[in-house]
């Protein structure tokens, strides 16, 4: 098996995330605390979490997991649910499962490093850019100049990381049309979805409209909760999800049981989370949007579809690495600068840094890296 790279973002988050003052560049929303999260729950949930027992659980996920998580899609049961110890396991695993070496993948780029370097180790593969000059939109005729004869999988993630990109729902269907004439899995990177700023764009999970689709989805992100490590992945195909879960045998053998259990009380009081999730964006917009436009010399801000997250691209002399090294180090404003997602397979823009606009603290970043710009 061909040695990884090593993870640049991670790596990068290693080194600042825990010891920043002003940390700008999250990709996840604002967590909560245990007691907040079992306030949401049921006197029954109380229950059965001062009794429950720290035994191994099944390797696909506990029923009542799988039948949670199945509620979110619009025509998956429990048995079309695997569950995880986060996205990236889920990533790992479908990736190994679907890619060998006589197949070819094509992947969106930018990308968050590990769904290019996992295919990248696995097969050949080609990377399909997003411009920001074309608003980040997805150039489905690429997508076919891209389609070899042994092309086995197409990689996608909307709202997209980093950009916030969220395709058409025409375009999505597109995509479905070209990958069901050459019978090629769509793996979907849903990470983010819940988060649109207008809820009437928001694209359907591929694993409910498209029987090669596999749906990617995780606790982190929209529900701001990643410390639980709960992550799934949703199919149509019975047999490859059953492939999947043999491999998992391999690496986490099952998840926790606390935190799947927590993943359901989460997962039940959705609407809850989710809304004050969405008013944390809208807040934190209302600040980032006035910034940009006050600064307009120095920053190029194309307002995200969705997510928590949006990609600026820096005009200034030295270059959005030295600004966002500057920052870090001098100011402890941590932003990730755009070298972090440069790509070995597509284009990969330049300038740009992603910002995160999911967590509470934003008021006080933005006055700190205004006062630092005015010097």
């Amino acid at each position: 098996m061909p040695v990884l790279p090593d993870f640049k973002l991670e790596t990068f988050f290693s080194e600042w995330e825990f010891n920043a003052k002003y940390h700008m560049c999250a990709s996840d929303m604002e967590s909560m605390t245990l007691n907040d999260l079992m306030s949401l729950g049921t006197e029954q949930d109380q229950d059965d979490w001062h009794n429950l027992n720290f035994k191994y659980i099944e390797t696909y996920g506990s029923p009542k997991l799988r039948t949670a998580v199945a509620a979110t899609y619009l025509t998956q049961k429990s048995e079309n649910i695997l569950a995880f110890a986060g996205a990236e396991e889920g990533l790992f695993v479908a990736m190994h499962c679907i890619l060998s070496k006589d197949d070819h993948a094509i992947i969106i780029t930018p990308n968050y490093q590990s769904a290019e370097t996992i295919p990248a180790s696995l097969c050949d593969v080609t990377g399909v850019g997003l411009d920001d000059n074309e608003n980040w939109n997805l150039n489905l005729q690429r997508i076919k100049d891209a389609i070899q004869p042994n092309t086995k999988l197409i990689s996608i993630n909307f709202p997209h990381n980093p950009t916030g990109k969220v395709i058409s729902k025409e375009t999505l269907e597109e995509l479905i049309v070209i990958a069901r004439q050459q019978n090629i899995y769509l793996f979907s990177d849903e990470v983010y979805r819940l988060m649109e700023r207008d809820a009437s764009k928001r694209l359907p999970q591929i694993a409910d409209v498209y029987e090669n689709g596999i749906s990617l989805n995780v606790m982190s992100k929209a529900y701001g909760l990643p410390g639980l490590r709960i992550g799934w992945i949703a199919s149509q195909d019975l047999q490859l999800l059953d492939k999947m879960e043999k491999m998992k045998h391999y690496l986490s053998i099952c998840n926790s049981s606390p935190s799947e259990f927590l993943a359901v009380v989460a997962l039940r009081s959705s609407k809850k989370i989710l809304s004050r999730n969405r008013k944390i964006i809208e807040n934190n917009l209302k600040l980032l949007n006035p910034f940009f436009a006050k600064n307009t010399h120095l920053f190029e801000w194309q307002l995200p579809d969705g997510g928590c997250i949006g990609y600026p691209k820096y005009l200034g002399d030295e270059g959005v690495i030295l600004f966002c090294e500057r920052l870090i180090k001098h100011h402890g404003i941590m932003l990730l600068p755009g070298n972090i997602y440069q790509s070995k397979i597509g284009p990969s823009p330049k300038n740009h840094f992603r910002i995160g606009y999911g967590r509470m603290g934003m008021k006080e970043g933005l006055t700190k890296l205004q006062e630092i710009l005015l010097r």
